[in-house]
């Protein structure tokens, strides 16, 4: 695999024009850059229907990053119900369905041939998942899979690898989700230099829990959390952890320093976008931000203590996230409880930033050029 995405501390493109961003994704449910603005080139695209979210974004390689063209985001909530049922119910498939032929819509317009269009938890778990997937490809052409949980924990740290501090001995990965929640531990003790996504190799173990911020609030309630509601969701999410065959060889790592944590979900974002006091939510700001272990201590009792019509109104949780912000933020703590480190880097960037740099180093986008032979000084004869 290719060495790493230089991180990138510039903003995103303003509509209309299309200035490097070093494979940084546009605020959710925006797009930048309109076709004609475009320079030619070959595009990629990445689509991540979740249980809570449906996400695209189309990118051109610049470099050893990409550049971000368009991008787009719907919540769906495919996976609504599916604890009670097992199955992905009609009014979920239509959401999932209309936010779809928007992603295909993009598709063709902007004129993407190499893709990868990935369906997680929901469809995994759900007994018609794969009648669910045909559907999509008779109704809106676009051929999705079932990604496996060992292939989403490998694409998370592609997609955040980049943020990996240069000294870290070791780094706990973690992307909680919409229906399960992926951990993974890099060791990085022996990397030799190694850097971006040629880290996937240092994966030392992952785990899946299949709890994610859909399913624990619906069995939980997420609305009106009691201080009891929540530690019944910490121990629901931390029953599951002892499964994680390296435990305690994790947990010695940890204790012989240099070892953060990395956080790519949208309770992480949350966490950083409250913990910033942002009036509205600033990808710039949060995307790679340092948060210390009190600070997301305390943000997280602060939002324990917001009432679910606050919740609503902070502008870094809104309507969509206010009665699942506090599911994602027992899962975190339950995994801070576990394996308790003093830094927690945040990533607004995952999965489908894994599957753009994973299509392009497959592709050889940047590969190196032979160096430039200059002509002799001198006189010629």
């Amino acid at each position: 695999m290719h060495a790493a995405v230089p991180h990138c501390a510039s903003g995103l493109p303003a509509r209309g024009r299309d200035e490097p961003v070093a494979h940084r994704p546009p605020p959710h449910g925006h797009a930048v850059a309109g076709p004609e603005a475009e320079p030619p080139g070959r595009l990629y695209a990445a689509l991540d229907l979740g249980t809570n979210n449906c996400r695209l974004l189309v990118a051109r390689p610049e470099q050893r990053g990409f550049r971000v063209v368009d991008a787009y985001s719907r919540i769906v909530r495919l996976g609504e119900g599916l604890g009670h049922t097992n199955r992905l119910s009609e009014p979920a498939m239509e959401r999932a369905l209309e936010a779809l032929v928007c992603c295909r819509d993009k598709l063709e317009e902007r004129g993407v041939d190499r893709f990868r269009l990935i369906a997680t938890e929901a469809c995994r778990a759900a007994e018609n998942g794969p009648q669910f997937i045909e559907r999509v490809r008779q109704e809106t052409g676009l051929a999705l899979e079932i990604a496996s949980r060992e292939t989403e924990a490998r694409l998370a740290v592609a997609g955040c690898a980049s943020l990996v501090c240069p000294d870290a001995n070791g780094v706990v990965l973690f992307d909680i989700g919409g229906g399960s929640s992926e951990i993974v531990w890099l060791d990085l003790r022996n990397r030799c230099g190694a850097r971006g996504v040629a880290l996937t190799r240092f994966i030392r173990a992952w785990i899946s829990l299949p709890v994610g911020v859909v399913n624990l609030a619906e069995r939980h309630g997420g609305r009106h959390v009691t201080t009891d509601t929540f530690e019944a969701m910490v121990n629901d999410a931390r029953a599951h952890l002892e499964a994680f065959s390296l435990g305690r060889e994790l947990s010695a790592a940890i204790c012989d320093g240099k070892v953060h944590m990395l956080g790519t979900s949208g309770t992480v974002t949350t966490l950083a976008g409250v913990h910033f006091g942002l009036k509205r939510y600033d990808r710039r700001r949060v995307d790679g931000a340092w948060m210390d272990t009190e600070d997301v201590s305390a943000m997280i009792e602060r939002l324990r203590a917001m009432p679910y019509e606050e919740r609503v109104d902070n502008p870094c949780i809104g309507a969509d996230r206010a009665d699942l912000v506090l599911a994602g933020c027992a899962i975190l703590e339950a995994i801070r409880r576990r394996w308790p480190c003093q830094r927690l880097r945040v990533a607004d960037r995952g999965l489908r930033e894994g599957i753009l740099m994973e299509l392009m180093a497959a592709d050889n986008v940047w590969r190196r050029k032979p160096p430039h032979r200059q002509r002799p000084r001198g006189r010629t004869r």
